[in-house]
């Protein structure tokens, strides 16, 4: 499969002064694109994309150039790549997602969400099950060190793999929605 190609804040934003055929799509959760987003952004979360729903009913025509965004790019390129099965020719991931566009200073708008970012909320939970497990495995039974193996090897899959299943359970949960 092709993968998709890449594009800088900056030179988005100034390609986005020169065209008017693009679309830039936010692949957070609603809570986290309420917090804080590219300024000319649209909110399609990542787990309500699908090759299905691409195909049968495409948010724009499979022409227009697509620039994803997420946190930090992540889920950005897993939309890429469903975009891209879906048919969509010019599909591209701004590097370094919404914080590289708020770091270089672009135009966002900010709202009054207060929601924490999925990373953070994973960073959150895994740092609590590991405590958790080291507190019950020496207070109650060795066997709740186990707890904190699982969590560390989550981790581990995660940082290497770019895919977090506890990021994913977060995602849907009722105060991201």
């Amino acid at each position: 499969m092709r993968k998709p190609n890449t594009i800088s804040p900056k030179a988005l934003h100034e390609l986005l002064g020169k065209t008017s055929d693009a679309s830039i799509l936010d692949v957070r959760t609603k809570a986290e694109f309420a917090g804080v987003r590219a300024s000319l952004a649209q909110n399609i979360p990542l787990n309500e994309i699908s090759i299905e729903k691409l195909t049968q009913n495409p948010p724009f025509p499979r022409e227009t150039s697509v620039y994803l965004l997420c946190e930090r790019g992540g889920r950005a390129a897993l939309a890429a790549e469903t975009f891209l099965a879906a048919g969509f020719s010019n599909v591209f991931v701004v590097e370094g997602g919404t914080q590289a566009w708020v770091d270089a200073n672009l135009p966002v708008i900010r709202g009054e969400s207060g929601t924490i970012s999925i990373e953070r909320q994973v960073r959150i939970a895994a740092g609590s099950l590991v405590l958790l497990g080291v507190i019950l495995g020496f207070g109650i039974h060795p066997v709740f060190f186990g707890l904190s193996a699982f969590v560390g090897s989550g981790l581990v899959f995660a940082g290497i793999s770019d895919w977090c299943g506890m990021g994913i359970l977060l995602a849907r949960a009722p105060w991201n929605r």
